[in-house]
This record gives C-alpha cells, sequence and structure tokens, in this order.
C-alpha cells in the first residue's frame, strides 16, 4: 500500500508541475502578446514585473504569517543571536496587540496583491494565443485557471509549507522586515477599522469580553481609534457605491455576455463563498477543543464534524489546501467583477468624476477593501463568536466536500515540490536546528512562552477569537511534553505533511 501511495504522489506531483509549468508560459505568452489589462494599456515589460514582483511578495506574506505566529511562544534569547534581523521583526510584533494588527494588515495585502495580479495577468475578453484550441483557452484562460494554479502554488501553498518547519530562516531577510511594517501600516492607516465595529457588534451579541494585551486607550487614543473607524466605515460605504454603479452600468471587466443585474449578483456570491471558507477554519479549529458530544446537535453539525475528524485526521489538513484553491479561486473571480473598465477622458467617468480619481478608481483597490472587510474578516469574526451555529449551515457541509475533492485531485501536488526546491536553493534549516524542541529549551530554562500561543489553526487571528484554555496553558507551561505534543498537532492542522499527500 506504501509503494502504491508513492507511485500515486509521484504521478500527482508529476502532472501537477506540469500543469503549473504550462500555465506560467501561457501567462507569460499573453503579457507578451499585450493581451491583458496592464499589458495592453501601459507596458507588457511593465505588466511582466507586476506578476513577478506580486508573487513573490505574496510568498513572503503568506510565509512571513506563519513564521510570525509560530514563533510567538519561543525565548528571543534562543534566537536573537543566530537570527538578528528575525529579531527585529518578532521583538516588534510581540508587544501589546501587534500580532493582531500585522494580521489585520496582511490579510488586505493579501487580497490587494491578488487583485494587482489579476490586473497584469489575466486575459483579456476574448484574447487568443498561439493559435490554441479555443478548448484550451476556456480552460486555462476564460476560467482563470492558469492564474489560480500559479497563484496557489508559487505564490501561497510553496511559501507556507517552507515556513512551517524554517521559521528563523524564512524571516531573517530584509524583505520580511519590511513586509511586517507595511501590514502594519496598513492597519494603522484605518483602512480596516470597520472590522473592528464589527467585532465589537459580534461581541456585544455573543456575550463575549473583546481582551486585550495593552492597557485601556487614554481618551485621545480612545478619538483617535473611533475616528478611523468611521472613516474606515465612509471608505466601505464609498467603495460599495463606486462598484456598484459600474456593475449596474456594465463598466467592470465582467466576462462579456452576462447581464448587468447577474454580475452583481456573482459579485455577492463570490463574497459569500470567500467569507463561508473563511469562517469555515475558524469554525472547524475552535471545535477540535471540543469532545464530540459538545459539537452541537444539529443534522448538518453532527455530519461536518464526523466527515471533518474521520480516520486519522487528515480531512481537516486537506480541507485546508482544498480551500485555498477555492478562495483564491473567488479571490479572481471577485477582482474580474470588481475591476473597473473605464478609460478616463472619454466622458463616462463613475459619478463624472475627474479622470485622476477615476484612474485611482481602476487600480482595483475598492473592490480589495470590499472583500478584505465583508468578504473575509467580518465572516471570521461571526464564526469565532458561533462556531456550533455556523456549523449547522448546510453550506458548510457542501462546501467541505468540495474542498476536499479539489483536495484529493493532487492538482496543487507541486506546491511540495516547489518548497523541496526553494528549500535546498536557499539552505533553510528546520527551527529545531536552532532552538531545539520543547523539552531541550525546557532544560535550557528557556522555557516557551504558552500566554502567547494561539491553537486554533496555527495562526492567531484578530482581538477576541476563542483562545486556547488557561487550564491547558497552565499544564503546557508545567509538562514540555504537552506543549511539545500540543504544537506538533497545531502544526500538522495548518498544514499537511507532505507524506499525505
Amino acid at each position: 500500500m506504501a509503494e502504491e501511495m508513492s507511485a500515486c504522489t509521484r504521478f500527482k506531483n508529476f502532472y501537477s508541475v506540469c500543469l503549473l509549468t504550462f500555465s506560467v508560459i501561457i501567462i507569460f505568452g499573453l503579457i507578451f502578446n499585450s493581451q491583458t489589462k496592464l499589458s495592453s494599456e501601459v507596458s507588457p515589460w511593465l505588466a511582466f514585473f507586476v506578476v513577478l514582483g506580486a508573487i513573490g511578495w505574496l510568498s513572503m506574506v503568506e510565509g512571513g504569517q506563519g513564521a510570525l505566529v509560530g514563533l510567538a511562544p519561543i525565548n528571543f534569547d534562543l534566537y536573537k543571536e543566530t537570527h538578528p534581523v528575525t529579531f527585529k521583526s518578532t521583538k516588534v510584533c510581540y508587544k501589546g496587540d501587534n500580532l493582531d494588527r500585522y494580521l489585520m494588515g496582511r490579510q488586505f495585502m493579501v487580497v490587494l496583491i491578488v487583485f494587482c495580479t489579476n490586473m497584469a495577468g489575466a486575459p483579456l475578453p476574448g484574447a487568443t494565443l498561439w493559435g490554441f484550441p479555443q478548448v484550451i483557452l476556456d480552460i486555462f484562460l476564460t476560467t482563470g485557471v492558469a492564474m489560480i494554479l500559479m497563484t496557489t502554488m508559487i505564490g501561497q501553498l510553496n511559501s507556507q509549507v517552507t515556513a512551517a518547519h524554517c521559521m528563523l530562516d524564512y524571516i531573517n531577510n530584509y524583505f520580511a522586515v519590511f513586509t511586517f511594517y507595511v501590514a502594519m501600516a496598513v492597519e494603522f492607516s484605518g483602512l480596516l477599522h470597520a472590522s473592528y465595529v464589527v467585532q465589537i457588534i459580534v461581541a456585544k451579541l455573543s456575550g463575549q469580553t473583546i481582551e486585550s494585551s495593552e492597557p485601556p486607550r487614554s481618551m485621545a487614543g480612545n478619538v483617535f481609534f473611533w475616528s478611523r473607524c468611521l472613516m474606515s466605515l465612509a471608505i466601505l460605504a464609498f467603495s460599495l457605491a463606486i462598484t456598484l454603479e459600474a456593475l449596474f452600468q456594465g463598466q467592470t471587466t465582467m466576462w462579456k455576455g452576462v447581464p448587468n443585474p447577474v454580475a452583481v449578483v456573482v459579485f455577492f456570491v463570490s463574497m459569500s463563498i470567500v467569507g463561508l471558507l473563511e469562517g469555515m477554519q475558524i469554525a472547524f479549529f475552535a471545535v477540535t477543543k471540543l469532545r464530540a458530544s459538545e459539537r452541537g446537535n444539529s443534522y448538518f453539525a453532527k455530519k461536518t464534524c464526523e466527515l471533518l475528524f474521520r480516520g486519522e485526521g487528515y480531512n481537516l489538513p486537506g480541507f485546508m489546501i482544498g480551500r485555498q484553491i477555492c478562495v483564491t479561486l473567488n479571490f479572481f473571480v471577485v477582482a474580474r467583477v470588481t475591476s473597473l473598465n473605464i478609460v478616463p477622458g472619454q466622458g463616462n467617468n463613475i459619478f463624472g468624476v475627474p479622470d485622476w480619481v477615476q484612474s485611482f478608481f481602476n487600480t482595483g483597490l475598492l473592490g480589495a477593501i470590499i472583500t478584505t472587510i465583508l468578504g473575509s474578516i467580518s465572516w471570521q469574526l461571526v464564526a469565532s463568536a458561533f462556531p456550533i451555529a455556523f456549523l449547522a449551515n448546510p453550506l458548510v457541509y457542501i462546501f467541505l466536500r468540495i474542498a476536499l475533492a479539489l483536495e484529493a485531485t493532487g492538482v496543487c501536488s507541486g506546491a511540495w515540490v516547489l518548497a523541496s526546491i526553494h528549500k535546498k536553493i536557499v539552505g533553510f534549516r528546520r527551527d529545531e536546528v536552532y532552538i531545539g524542541t520543547a523539552e531541550e529549551r525546557a532544560r535550557q530554562n528557556k522555557e516557551d512562552h504558552p500566554e502567547n500561543m494561539r491553537l486554533e489553526h496555527g495562526l492567531r487571528k484578530l482581538p477576541g477569537f476563542i483562545d486556547c484554555p488557561e487550564a491547558l496553558e497552565v499544564l503546557m507551561a508545567r509538562d514540555p511534553r504537552v506543549a511539545d505534543f500540543m504544537r506538533r498537532m497545531s502544526s500538522t492542522i495548518e498544514m499537511v505533511d507532505a507524506d499525505t499527500w
């Protein structure tokens, strides 16, 4: 059986890499034939470097997230000399609620980078290339499969796999430090502060207290905080108004032949799917701490948990892989639906705004703001507050099935090959080489800091999310074996090991 699985894994890796190679070739072919928006309107070379830069930055955003969250409980003394650049990020990241602020900012960065990739590399309507049959063009270009495979495997899964075990090495560079501070700046700007309003409302409805690692805000701090919240709500409302006006007028890059009202429906459905998948990962990891009898009495909640935790528990990490594919697919759909296709200077500007304002609207920034707040963070907050009720939704069970089916195809198995090559080229080493295991750290009187751990899914989210029970934190602090077991379990859940593919 092991040999059969090994042969199956090799086959999946091979055909996945072939699909990825073909996808990359045709995307760059489109760019240099001026058949993408940016390459046709500005320059093929600019579009080429935008795609390369966006995918490269996305890999740091995704891998950096795993590294910064995973290193949270580790004693600084163990790595500040061997990895001084990593320490530059972590010493700031773990002060107060900075980790939460970073994660909110990076969520917007992911969406914005995907929007930029779509603008630079997605095909124009009716694009053709090198005489390929229409069926090939429809599969890889019209549906966006080529862009999804390239973005998911190169920019996301590859970096997540690598950073899962090489956190210290992965962010021991100034590109990672730069990325961290950009995410912090995004949160500080207040663009996404509408999410905090949603968080406060959800906390009130659920009767939860929003915990913070910082003292209460001063009067000036409250004024600054709430002014940014109001600004963010105004920006969100304005972004929705602009986007809906463009959709109803047929002034976006939506596929030709789709009626304008249908485009509006596609916009909200795609955002809802993204939100559902974002909420599902939160709800799933919340109930992993519960006994089967505590996971709700709903028929679909029971069916979902039964499928999720069946057998050796591989369905949970399998869902994470399939979920990543689904989320990226819908990000590209939303980007295409909300990207404005209005040429400034022709009298068609939305609401009659000046040409330079219309050019700004055309960047896709407004769609990224809407998607981040309404299609991602808000759903995570609701699922965090009401995980059992969330599981009772029949759509949760349906999309769990879809995600597992996508993972089973092995279409993204090439990410493991890329991760292996990446690790060998740059010489990354596992974190245990530098800081030892939890038991070894305990013997050196440099135990981990359990108060910094968040084990829901290996990644800490916004303030107010379900925390590790206090009793378990105490037990982990007292017994390094328990702490090591929980960390290994969390790592397994966060990213399935290559052997399970």
